[in-house]
């Protein structure tokens, strides 16, 4: 019955970051059955699955695809999110939820690079679920984006090696081309390795993603818990402070995971600049952010900036987003952290300082590289912040640089202010 579509199967379980990618979905979502679907104008065929409420499906099962909502997706290519059926006005009447007897669902196209819908990321459950958030709705889009990437990938190596193969029985066949194919052949295999090389870089980083989006959504479940059982207890305060620094630390993650992917997967990272709004307000919004999540903290400021600069403020406020959250992290929490901005002959300037054990020269060496952790591997984090800072500089003719000596670390970025 799927025989003329077990290859499409074959190419999905041949990503080994598919389970990574399930597991991934199912602890972000709570939803009990998460699916790798290829989906055509007459198949619905299930590549890949994982099933906690024994909805029935395997790995090669069929679905009449008239009668999903991967269809409807199949022919507008948006993402679709509906947290609870009986509430959702534009579902509530729809026969599919009720065939299939589930409340929630959200699913992402996976779109190839030629823009066809090859097929959904979907999950359902038979219960109500909060999936109408940032950090879920972009980190299923990225999920799906990453596997259609994936196989594309696998296609142009498939594709490769076949080419290869020719052009060496062709060229290999006359002394003549034998020197030409050995070049071609170096040529090609060095092209093949930097591609597995990407495809490994994409399964770490689904790997780590899993991991870190997971806790702090635990933070806020628990949190959320222990609010709804003690409301007007002394805790709340300190409660709902823990819930805003998770909020804010999973919209960093959603902001740097969403640059990275663009920039890897071939969009690159793009700014939009102008000097019409003062940039000032930019810096003391994101210096007032961390001050209400951490209301401990000691920050000094220094913001003279007394000349237009004309740059992407969103993009801004993520890259001193970024620095400040590395010297919250890294600091000595008894010590102030200085922000210093200022713009001076044609220059823009900002500088964080923070006081603490310095940078080792170990982790210098790598430190704006993606997924890298400083000297403590195990901190909580995707390890992509600094790379997105610095990329970001490098968008605005910028540059980031670091200096950590002593008890003192300061990371400072300068742009010409007209670029």
């Amino acid at each position: 019955m799927i025989t003329e579509l077990s290859g499409e199967i074959t190419a999905v379980q041949q990503i080994n970051a598919v389970p990574k990618i399930l597991d991934a979905v199912t602890r972000l979502t709570g939803m009990g059955f998460v699916a790798v679907a290829r989906v055509t104008s007459d198949r619905w065929l299930c590549c890949a699955v994982r099933d906690s409420i024994d909805f029935g499906l395997v790995e090669g099962s069929e679905l009449h695809v008239e009668t999903t909502i991967c269809n409807e997706i199949r022919g507008h290519g948006e993402l679709v999110v509906i947290d609870d059926v009986e509430t959702d006005s534009r579902f509530c009447n729809h026969p599919t939820p009720r065939m299939y007897g589930f409340r929630s669902y959200i699913s992402a196209p996976i779109k190839r690079a030629n823009g066809d819908i090859w097929g959904t990321l979907c999950a359902i459950d038979p219960r109500p679920r909060e999936l109408n958030r940032p950090e879920i709705v972009e980190s299923l889009r990225l999920f799906g984006e990453l596997i259609a990437a994936h196989l594309d990938l696998n296609e142009r190596f498939e594709q490769s090696q076949a080419d290869l193969a020719k052009r060496s029985e062709s060229l290999l066949a006359s002394e003549v081309g034998r020197q030409s194919a050995e070049a071609d052949l170096k040529s090609t295999r060095a092209d093949l390795l930097d591609e597995r090389k990407t495809s490994e870089l994409r399964e770490q980083f689904i790997g780590v993603l899993g991991h870190d989006l997971r806790n702090p959504l635990a933070s806020i479940a628990g949190g959320m818990r222990v609010l709804l059982k003690n409301a007007n207890s002394e805790r709340a305060p300190d409660i709902v402070a823990s819930i805003q620094k998770s909020v804010m630390r999973m919209a960093g993650l959603v902001d740097n995971i969403m640059d990275f992917a663009r920039g890897r997967l071939g969009g690159g990272l793009t700014i939009r600049p102008d000097a019409n709004e003062p940039l000032t307000p930019v810096i003391e919004h994101v210096i007032n952010e961390m001050r209400l999540a951490w209301p401990s903290l000691n920050i000094e400021t220094d913001i003279a900036l007394n000349e237009p600069v004309r740059c992407d403020r969103i993009k801004i406020s993520q890259l001193f987003s970024n620095l400040l959250g590395n010297a919250v992290t890294y600091g000595d929490i008894d010590k102030p952290i200085i922000v210093s901005a200022r713009t001076s002959d044609g220059s823009f300037t900002l500088r964080v300082t923070n006081y603490g054990t310095p940078i080792s020269d170990k982790a210098m060496q790598s430190l704006f590289l993606p997924y890298t952790r400083g000297d403590r591997p195990s901190q909580q984090g995707l390890g992509l912040g600094l790379y997105i800072a610095s990329e970001i500089a490098r968008a605005h003719d910028g540059t980031l640089k670091v200096v950590s000596s002593g008890k003192e670390t300061i990371f400072e970025f300068s742009m010409p202010a007209t670029t």
